[in-house]
C-alpha cells in the first residue's frame, strides 16, 4: 500500500467520526491560535513602538548630571547650550530638557500632564508634526512668554475639539496653577490612538523660562537633549559636547556628565517585549500539551475500537510497518489540521485586537513553518504509542476481539 491510500484510509476515518475528530483537534486550536495571536501582536506592538522611538532616537543622546561629587556649579545653564550649538560641528540641534508632572485644565475638565521645558530646538528634536498653530519661537522663549504646544488627544479631551489655537488652559501644580496660551497642536503618536482619552496623559512643550516660572525653578537645569548630524557621528557629538562643559565648568576627570542614546532605551524596551512575549507564548503553548495528550487518548480509543479491523487487515498481509504508518498518519492528520485552523483563527483574532489596540500584527513566515512543523511533531510524539500498540497487535487475538 502506498502513501497516497495510506493518507486516503486515515482522512476517511477522520471522516466518519468528525465530532470526535474535532474535539480532539480543539486543544491544539486553541493552543495554536493563542501562540500566533501573542507573537503576532507582540511583534507588531515591538515594531509600533521602535518606529516611534527611532523618530527622536536614532541620532539623538540625553545628556545628564550624574556622579556623588556633583556641586551646584557643575548644573547645566542655557548659555552651556548655545556654547555647544555654536562650537560642535558635529551637533546639529540641542536643547534643555526640563520635564515635570502636573495637572492641564480648562473649566471642569481636567488631566494628568507630562510638562517639558525646552528652547526652539526642542520641536525638531521631538521631531513634532503640527495639525495647528506652531511652535514657539525665540522671542517667546527669551522673554518666558506664557505660550504652550499641546497634543491633538489632550485638546479634544479639554475643549472636544482640535484646532484650539488662542485658547487659554491653566497647567501646574493643584495649589498654583498658571494660565498659558496654546499655540500649536501637535499629532498625537500612533501609540496613544485608540486608548481612552482620559487614561493618556496630556503632554505639553513650552520655553524653558516659562516651565521654571510655574514650578518655581532654578535657572539651572540636570539633563539636555543632543541631535547628531547623522548616525554615525552620535559618539562624536557627545564627546564634544562633554569636552565643552567640562571646559566651561572647570570640572575634567571630575567624570560629572553622562551621555546616553535615546536607541539605548528602545533596545531596553525591546527586550522586555521579547521576554514577556515568550512569557505569555510560553504560557498558551500548554495548552498544546493538553492537545498533545487528548491526541494520544482519543488514538488509543480509535485502536481499540478498530482492533478487529486491524486483525483482518493482518490476516491479508498487512505489515506491522503499514499499520504503524496508518495511525501516526492519522495522528499527524489530526494534529495538522487543527494547527492550520488554529493559525487562521490566531491571525484573525490577532488582527482583531490589534484594530481595537491600534497595532497592526506581525506574522513571519518562519512562525508559519514552525506552527506547521511543531503540529506536525505534537501528532508524531503523541501519536507513536497509539500507533506501536496497533501495530503490535497479534492478528489471531484482533479477530477474536469483540
Amino acid at each position: 500500500m502506498d502513501f497516497i491510500e495510506n493518507f486516503k484510509m486515515s482522512l476517511d476515518s477522520i471522516k466518519a467520526n468528525k465530532l470526535r475528530s474535532f474535539l480532539t483537534m480543539l486543544g491544539i486550536i486553541i493552543g495554536i491560535s493563542s501562540v500566533i495571536a501573542i507573537l503576532s501582536l507582540g511583534n507588531g506592538g515591538k515594531a509600533s513602538i521602535t518606529g516611534e522611538l527611532e523618530k527622536i532616537g536614532s541620532s539623538t543622546v540625553e545628556l545628564k548630571v550624574s556622579g556623588q561629587q556633583i556641586a551646584k556649579s557643575d548644573y547645566f545653564n542655557i548659555n552651556d547650550v548655545k556654547a555647544i550649538k555654536d562650537k560642535s560641528e558635529n551637533v546639529k540641534y540641542i536643547s534643555p530638557l526640563i520635564q515635570k508632572s502636573g495637572i492641564v485644565r480648562v473649566n471642569d475638565r481636567s488631566k494628568r500632564a507630562v510638562v517639558y521645558g525646552g528652547n526652539t530646538d526642542f520641536s525638531y528634536i521631538q521631531n513634532y508634526e503640527f495639525l495647528f498653530g506652531r511652535f514657539f519661537n525665540e522671542r517667546e522663549m527669551e522673554d518666558g512668554k506664557n505660550v504652550a504646544v499641546i497634543d491633538e488627544i489632550t485638546a479634544e479631551y479639554l475643549f472636544g475639539y482640535k484646532d484650539i489655537i488662542g485658547e487659554s488652559i491653566l497647567i501646574g501644580r493643584n495649589n498654583s496653577p498658571k494660565k498659558v496660551t496654546v499655540i500649536g497642536v501637535t499629532k498625537s503618536s500612533e501609540l496613544m490612538v485608540g486608548f481612552a482619552q482620559d487614561q493618556i496623559p496630556a503632554f505639553i512643550a513650552m520655553p524653558v523660562a516659562t516651565i521654571e516660572n510655574i514650578y518655581d525653578l532654578s535657572d539651572n537645569f540636570d539633563s539636555m537633549y543632543v541631535l547628531a548630524e547623522t548616525k554615525d557621528n552620535v559618539d562624536t557629538a557627545t564627546s564634544d559636547s562633554i569636552n565643552i562643559l567640562e571646559s566651561r565648568h572647570n570640572n575634567k576627570g571630575k567624570d560629572a556628565y553622562t551621555g546616553e542614546k535615546l536607541m539605548k532605551q528602545v533596545e531596553q524596551v525591546n527586550k522586555v517585549i521579547d521576554i514577556f512575549t515568550s512569557f505569555i507564548g510560553a504560557v498558551a503553548a500548554i495548552s498544546l500539551l493538553v492537545g498533545g495528550i487528548g491526541v494520544m487518548n482519543i488514538m488509543l480509543v480509535s485502536v481499540t475500537e478498530r482492533t478487529r479491523e486491524i486483525g483482518i487487515r493482518k490476516a491479508i498481509g498487512a505489515t506491522t510497518n503499514l499499520i504503524l504508518v496508518q495511525f501516526l498518519t492519522e495522528s499527524v492528520i489530526i494534529s495538522l489540521i487543527g494547527g492550520v485552523i488554529g493559525m487562521i483563527i490566531g491571525i484573525l483574532g490577532a488582527f482583531a485586537i490589534g484594530r481595537l489596540a491600534n497595532v497592526t500584527p506581525i506574522l513571519y513566515i518562519k512562525h508559519i513553518f514552525l506552527v506547521i512543523l511543531f503540529s506536525m511533531s505534537v501528532g508524531i510524539f503523541f501519536g507513536i504509542y497509539p500507533a506501536r500498540k496497533a501495530a503490535k497487535l497479534d492478528p489471531i487475538d484482533a479477530l477474536r476481539y469483540e
